[in-house]
């Protein structure tokens, strides 16, 4: 973790460069640090995911209207503080990315923060390793 996914209307693809999207946020991800100085998300635990909806209706179906749905998911201990200096973060770069977007189609944007108490998580793979060269 942290685990940043994308649910959106497929009719915003041909303005918004979902695959771009998805390696700035993925980059952006890599800058956030705590009060500290410390790096917020593991390289290695970073995945953005993003995934088109087969079936949408947005606002009153009027329009060719879209929508994006962001749901960052992180472990516990981070500052309110960090969580919402990661949110703001990632809401500016989807902002500044989907700027063409924005001016030529009306789309609802969402970014949420999500943290809590796992039931069981169970970490397992071999991606970690190449990115905890201390």
């Amino acid at each position: 973790m942290p685990h940043l996914t994308l649910l959106y209307t497929p009719n915003i693809e041909p303005l918004a460069d979902m695959p771009g999207l998805c390696h700035k946020l993925a980059a952006a991800m890599q800058t956030v640090h705590d009060e500290s100085g410390q790096p917020v998300f593991p390289t290695g635990g970073i995945r953005v995911l993003a995934y088109p909806a087969a079936h949408f209706a947005v606002a009153d179906s009027s329009g060719d209207f879209g929508f994006c749905y962001f749901k960052l998911r992180m472990g516990r201990g981070r500052s309110l503080a960090t969580q919402q200096a990661a949110g703001r973060l990632l809401s500016d770069c989807a902002r500044e990315h989907l700027a063409p977007l924005l001016a030529e189609q009306r789309v609802g944007l969402t970014l949420q923060v999500d943290e809590g108490p796992e039931v069981f998580d169970a970490k397992f793979g071999n991606l970690h390793p190449l990115f905890n060269k201390t």
